[in-house]
């Protein structure tokens, strides 16, 4: 058991929870290695991050008490479910599904006030969150309302810290996905679609479980659901705020994926994820015990001033490869094509449909509290 420790931090007060990414930008340069109770080890260096993302032995990814495929495993079992995985997100699938792709973006942006208020998490967020991701699991849209009225509640249960909530809800939702299992057994034939062939899959020569088969989907669904919302959030607001930047990109289109991997880089829609130490280390001159917990800052570290210059400025001349937005090493996120294409089509779409976005000052954004990145709320005027 590990020696009681003072905290260095509180990353649960109103200080830092209503703007996180500047409260993470101090934390990191006075404390770049911060304990607290509730996240236990906080690391917020790029230059630490990067050393416990490349040393999978040291610094283990089995921090669920639960079952998490593949995320919360280590090699060699992570291997054989990552073989499986990422031919899903080849480039081969990701033409197959780009046209798709396309058409949902328009649809949603096709629902935007000729010239109006919106508010783009509601609006633009969520909608082509939920659409895009039903799309590609080969689910039914009438999935759509109760998957939004799931992560309603889900966000306010995690806000809350309601464990016994939170555990109710993670039931329900791998009863959706046991439901879209067993009615393609009670099929002659099944969809040709993403959740068709994973049932079909097998790792170490054998089917994949039942168990695991739910925990594969609920953390592609559950982590596109929230990322590729707060993703929309942050970067309609940015575009908001930079006309300049808004221009650019309707004028020169084949930049839009890099701009959109820089705003992210400003502002992370999924702030953080856990490691464990698997024997005692030190990281940043701080002694970390074997089975305390580390929690990766992605907003602090991908704004690191050591490692971007200019860490608040949108630029195009840097290393892509530093930055963190899909991580690093084994457990670098296979997704990370599915997401990049998502948003370019929803940008293209956006800006295609638009000829100016504006914030309304009067109604300023207001910030999303942790574990959740980016906004709760961004109002914009639209001028179609």
């Amino acid at each position: 058991m590990s020696t009681p420790r003072d905290s260095d931090w509180d990353p649960r007060s109103d200080a830092v929870q209503s703007d996180q990414i500047h409260a993470y930008d101090d934390m990191r340069s006075h404390c770049p290695v911060a304990f607290s109770d509730y996240l236990q080890w906080s690391l917020l260096r790029h230059a630490d991050v990067m050393r416990v993302l490349q040393d999978h032995a040291t610094f283990s990814n089995a921090a669920s008490r639960h079952l998490s495929v593949p995320n919360a495993m280590d090699p060699p079992q992570h291997t054989g479910f990552r073989r499986i995985i990422e031919p899903y997100f080849n480039e081969a699938a990701m033409a197959e599904f780009a046209p798709r792709c396309r058409a949902i973006a328009e649809g949603v942006v096709d629902r935007l006030p000729d010239d109006g208020e919106v508010e783009a998490m509601a609006a633009m967020g969520q909608d082509f969150a939920l659409e895009i991701q039903c799309a590609f699991m080969g689910w039914p849209n009438s999935l759509h309302e109760p998957l939004r009225d799931w992560v309603k509640r889900q966000q306010a249960a995690t806000l809350a810290g309601d464990r016994e909530a939170l555990g109710r809800l993670a039931l329900e939702f791998d009863g959706v996905i046991r439901e879209r299992l067993d009615v393609r057994r009670q099929m002659d034939t099944p969809p040709d679609d993403v959740t068709t062939r994973l049932m079909n899959e097998t790792v170490d020569g054998r089917p994949l479980t039942d168990e695991e088969l739910v925990s594969l989907m609920r953390n592609w669904t559950v982590g596109e659901l929230g990322t590729i919302s707060a993703s929309i959030g942050i970067l309609m607001r940015f575009i908001a705020a930079h006309p300049e930047w808004q221009q650019r990109l309707r004028d020169e289109p084949a930049i839009t994926s890099d701009v959109i991997d820089e705003i992210l880089r400003l502002d992370a829609p999924l702030m953080s994820n856990r490691r464990v130490a698997t024997c005692p280390v030190d990281v940043g001159g701080r002694r970390i015990e074997q089975g305390e917990r580390l929690t990766i800052l992605w907003g602090a570290a991908n704004r690191d001033p050591d490692v971007f210059l200019e860490p608040d400025k949108v630029r195009l001349d840097r290393d892509p490869s530093l930055n963190l937005l899909y991580g690093a090493g084994v457990h670098v996120c296979p997704g990370a094509p599915l997401a990049r294409m998502e948003l370019v089509h929803f940008m293209r779409a956006l800006l295609d449909a638009t000829r100016d976005i504006r914030l309304i000052e009067a109604d300023p954004a207001v910030r999303a509290r942790y574990p959740a990145g980016g906004y709760d709320r961004v109002s914009l005027y639209v001028r179609r």
